[in-house]
């Protein structure tokens, strides 16, 4: 189980998370949802070993968790960060060699590539491919496996919509699906709350760098506070589509009884005459 308690981490001055405190239970996705700017990507970084908490304890199956980049991977945690950040000059399958730069396994590493091309195919089609020549979207797939390359026991994945078409974002929820149905541990930092709290175990709302919610994913969606925050153009098209069918049933009942109230009329005439 990875567990942060009561951390605080600067940027100089600027106090980012304030006293955040979560964990992350193995199996699970669970989301840190909130608006640009709140902190989630200071958490992930601080969890990756790219900042260091001024206080506070982060630990991984009750030891400390390294404070460098490089061993917080050889823990089994691993980042997939905001806006890709692959190496444009490299193919593909040199930036999927960096996911795996500490591994020694030749052979498995090579097989796990092969996976990558399964979970992937956009990977087989552009594995010579320099990364700097793919779509936002194919870049995505590829920092992707790039994070599964080292075989983490948890991937961080920041932001992983973030400037995506809709159908892009459809897919990129698509393999975190099949990713948790694998049994893959994953922490989620993402503004689509809805996205991400619907595929959500468990989530955290983060403002202005503290944690004001917790909850399962799907009561958090349920929640007013949040949908007004963060979903408010969800739960407006939701009234929207709840009042249609509310007129529609009443014009559908008005109808019946009008039907109704003519063939009365017609049948009360023919008894008459």
């Amino acid at each position: 189980m990875l567990k942060i308690e009561g951390i605080n981490v600067f940027y100089g001055r600027i106090h980012a998370l304030r006293d955040v405190s979560m964990q992350v239970t193995p199996g699970q996705v669970v989301s840190l949802v909130g608006a640009n700017g709140a902190g989630k990507s200071t958490l992930m970084m601080a969890l990756a070993g790219a900042l260091k908490a001024k206080s506070g304890a982060i630990t991984y199956d009750g030891r400390p968790l390294a404070t460098e980049a490089h061993k917080v991977v050889g823990q089994g945690i691993s980042l997939v960060p905001e806006r890709r950040r692959l190496y444009a000059n490299l193919t593909v399958r040199e930036n999927l060699l960096m996911g795996a730069h500490l591994r020694k396994d030749a052979k498995e590493i090579e097989a796990d590539m092969e996976r990558m091309k399964e979970l992937f195919p956009i990977i087989r089609e552009r594995i010579k491919q320099y990364a700097g020549t793919l779509s936002g979207g194919e870049q995505q797939m590829v920092a992707i496996a790039r994070g599964l390359m080292s075989r983490p026991k948890i991937l961080l994945m920041d932001e992983p919509s973030l400037g995506l078409a809709p159908l892009i974002i459809q897919q990129v929820f698509e393999i975190i699906g099949e990713l948790k149905s694998q049994g893959m541990t994953i922490l989620l930092a993402e503004q689509n709350a809805f996205q991400a709290l619907e595929i959500s175990d468990y989530a955290y709302v983060l403002e202005t760098g503290r944690i004001t919610l917790s909850g399962a994913g799907q009561e958090l969606l349920e929640d007013p506070r949040v949908q007004e925050a963060y979903l408010g153009v969800k739960a407006k098209a939701i009234e929207a589509i709840e009042a249609t069918e509310a007129t529609e049933a009443t014009e559908t009942t008005e109808a019946t009884e009008t039907t109704e109230a003519i063939e009365t009329t017609e049948a009360t005439e023919a008894t008459g005459q």
